[in-house]
């Protein structure tokens, strides 16, 4: 700070701190950040794997499927998939930063993880995360900044079904 011989602040000197003090007030209450927001820290979905299915993502219902490998599923999801993804309602989150912490409960053998932009179209312009594995027991964070738009996620590994996710402000 600028001071006179006499130890004294001038007067604009003392205006201008007080307006430096106020705006650095201003400028960090502007940059706290809501969840799931770029500039704040990521916002956490849990998911649960089970055999077949994702328990979150249809109404938590864990279903007691019995699998020995991806062939298991692939019969059990081609008999009643449809139907249960019909018949639940699609995950809905606002634009921004999230980890999709996925755990492998129960599954005997190693599952994974794949979110994508739904259709072709939606595939090639939305961001994605995929990874694999997850044996039973194991828990992995997947990080992504979604953007509006619809997207599926799934795993190919324990061919679970493709279950819907609605991003929008």
């Amino acid at each position: 700070m600028i001071r006179h011989r006499d130890g004294r602040c001038p007067e604009w000197a003392r205006a201008a701190a007080y307006a430096c003090v106020a705006a650095a007030g201003l400028l960090a209450a502007s940059t706290q950040a809501a969840p799931g927001s770029k500039a704040g820290p990521p916002t956490v979905v849990a998911l649960t794997q089970v055999p077949c299915q994702f328990v979150e993502s249809e109404s938590g219902t864990n279903r007691g499927f019995q699998s020995r490998g991806k062939e298991d599923c692939e019969r059990i999801n081609g008999k009643t998939g449809t139907e249960r993804v019909a018949g639940a309602k699609p995950l809905q989150l606002k634009p921004g930063r999230y980890i999709f912490r996925v755990a492998n409960q129960s599954v005997p053998y190693e599952v994974g993880f794949w979110l994508r932009g739904a259709g072709v179209i939606g595939r090639a312009k939305l961001p994605s995360v995929s990874g694999g594995e997850l044996t039973r027991g194991v828990t992995r964070d997947y990080e992504i900044d979604l953007v509006p738009g619809e997207y599926l996620y799934s795993c190919p590994l324990n061919t679970t079904p493709d279950y819907r996710l609605i991003v929008k402000n």
